[in-house]
């Protein structure tokens, strides 16, 4: 008897964003996942920074464009643009911070949230 492998939606919409990333080469992507952690009303966070407003606009026009492409989703909501050095694309359970890298170092999310399961993407795939 064959087994089955389990699709993770969550997985696949997670792999989709970061290629978008990496399409526009966003800097230091890191996935924070918080699926193991009580009374969090999101499961992952995908944490990037580009080199300044326009490249973090790329990236977020990218990670959209993917998506929408490849998935047909849109984000539920989006928050900031590249002037702000900070823009969240909001897909409800998963969350993409794209950064200017002196707004990220600002806020360390990483540290924030340091009780999630970081892993750092170098590839297209997590």
């Amino acid at each position: 008897m064959t087994e089955k492998k389990t699709i993770n939606i969550s997985d696949n919409l997670a792999n989709t964003m970061i290629q978008g990333i990496f399409e526009k080469k966003g800097l230091d992507v890191v996935l924070m996942d918080f699926s193991e952690i009580a009374n969090v009303d999101f499961e992952k966070f995908i944490v990037c920074h580009g080199t300044s407003s326009t490249h973090s606009a790329a990236i977020a026009d990218s990670v959209i464009d993917e998506v929408i492409n490849t998935l047909g989703e849109k984000p539920w909501h989006i928050e900031g643009n590249g002037n702000t050095g900070w823009i969240l694309l909001d897909y409800s359970n998963i969350i993409v911070h794209i950064f200017q890298q002196e707004v990220r170092q600002y806020y360390q999310l990483e540290e924030l949230w340091a009780d999630a399961k970081i892993v750092s993407c170098s590839d297209e795939k997590i």
